[in-house]
């Protein structure tokens, strides 16, 4: 029996067991397959990966002066010989000349200019590898503030969903009420546009949260439909969340790959600069030759050549004066945003470590507000199934209900983000 067969069969005789086996569940997405995503798929991490390779191969460029130099030529040449002897033109006819050689020239000493700029590039690429590393801590927080704005849209969501099946259940209760005759048929317009308003906010929350599952794709750099739910993951407590400032300062200074990134092209810088300054000097260097030339290939004479050189650039127009003092301008430039990124780092991590604080503590709030306001609708649906509550009384438990329960979601966001943003500020965002 085929497959189709079988579904038609159920769909005949059992609809609910062919739905479900038309329909798989639908896939979930957990805090980490997000993290994954982001570090396989992201357009930000592959680019911070290439621009440090490029780094890297120029590292290499720059080592490439520090060893010998082998240059080989091959050269075949045809053309007229002709001469004048005496007030005659002599025309020895078309000649055929040939030559190959080998050079291999080494600088021996240029008073640190290439080895300077060798140590340079070395700094700059460590300099780009900090940098990359920053930028995928940048990128973990992207996604993980998404997920958590797509799980907190989920649980609203939730919310919603309930707040709509409750305002169906006081409707169809009022329906009652109203056709005994126990209550006006006021109250039944009421429940009827409470039900509605709830069916808006139902219809919102759906949007929103698929929205934010758009926006959780592109902070992943993922280019899918979002046919998932979201998993109820939040981050733990961040270690040394409630301690003093100065700790975890301390770490963030240590840890933060921005700031070593500003290091190390500090250090670049300044070897840059000496590098520069050393060609107020002189170089000193070898060449080597072998060659061979003549009209025939069986017919050629070898030779051979080596020589020393000194090169000396004794005035330039004031080039390399101008190169160092640039070189040394830009040291400074580099060192002040260095002082900056450090005053940044000291705001990041005392905003990140209040906003923890301030999130638990609404999350606390939160969640007594939440217990009081079920209590509240409680003895509202009581009140008025007794006939001493109004429906009003009714709707406003209701509204009081909601919008406790979307605080209580808020502050689970909250408190999972500023952990988030702690993390980032502590430089510690991608362990």
């Amino acid at each position: 029996m085929t497959t189709t067969l079988l579904l038609l069969l159920l769909a005949g005789t059992e609809p609910a067991a062919a739905s479900a086996l038309q329909s798989p569940p639908t896939p979930t997405l957990t805090l980490a397959d997000a993290e994954r995503a982001a570090r396989e798929h992201q357009p930000q991490l592959q680019q911070a990966s290439a621009l440090t390779r490029a780094a890297g191969a120029r590292r290499d460029e720059a080592r490439a002066a520090l060893l010998p130099q082998v240059a080989a030529s091959a050269g075949l040449e045809r053309g007229s010989q002709r001469t004048v002897v005496g007030s005659a033109v002599v025309d020895a006819g078309p000649a055929t000349t040939w030559s190959a050689g080998v050079t291999l020239s080494q600088t021996l000493w240029d008073f640190g200019q290439s080895l300077g700029r060798w140590r340079a590039a070395g700094a700059s690429a460590e300099a780009q590898r900090a940098s990359e590393a920053s930028t995928a801590e940048q990128v973990l927080l992207t996604v993980r503030a998404g997920f958590f704005a797509a799980r907190a849209a989920k649980d609203l969501s939730a919310v919603a969903r309930d707040n709509l099946a409750n305002q169906d259940a006081h409707l169809r209760q009022i329906e009652g009420f109203v056709e005994l005759g126990t209550r006006p048929a006021i109250d039944l317009a009421q429940a009827r546009a409470d039900r509605a308003t709830a069916e808006v906010q139902f219809i919102t929350a759906e949007n929103n949260y698929a929205t934010a599952r758009a926006q959780l794709n592109q902070a992943m750099g993922v280019e899918a439909e979002a046919d998932y739910d979201v998993a109820s993951d939040a981050l733990p407590a961040v270690s040394g969340e409630d301690g003093p400032l100065a700790g975890l300062l301390a770490e963030a200074l240590r840890s933060r790959p921005d700031v070593a990134a500003l290091e190390r092209q500090i250090e670049a810088q300044q070897l840059t600069v000496r590098a520069t300054q050393a060609g107020h000097l002189p170089s000193l260097g070898i060449a080597a030759g072998l060659s061979e030339q003549g009209r025939a290939l069986d017919a050629a004479a070898n030779n051979w050549t080596v020589a020393g050189t000194l090169t000396w650039n004794l005035f330039q127009g004031g080039l390399t004066s101008a190169q160092v003092e640039e070189g040394r301008a830009t040291e400074a430039s580099l060192q002040a945003q260095l002082d900056a990124t450090r005053q940044q780092v000291r705001l990041d991590v005392e905003q990140a470590r209040l906003a923890v604080r301030a999130a638990k503590g609404s999350l606390g709030a939160s969640a007594v507000a939440l217990q009081n306001a079920r209590e509240r609708l409680r003895l509202a649906e009581g009140r008025y199934e007794a006939g001493s509550g109004s429906v009003i009384e009714l709707g406003d438990a209701q509204v009081a209900l909601t919008t406790a329960a979307a605080q209580q979601v808020q502050s689970e966001q909250s408190l999972s983000t500023a952990r988030a943003q702690l993390l980032r500020a502590l430089g510690a965002a991608a362990g």
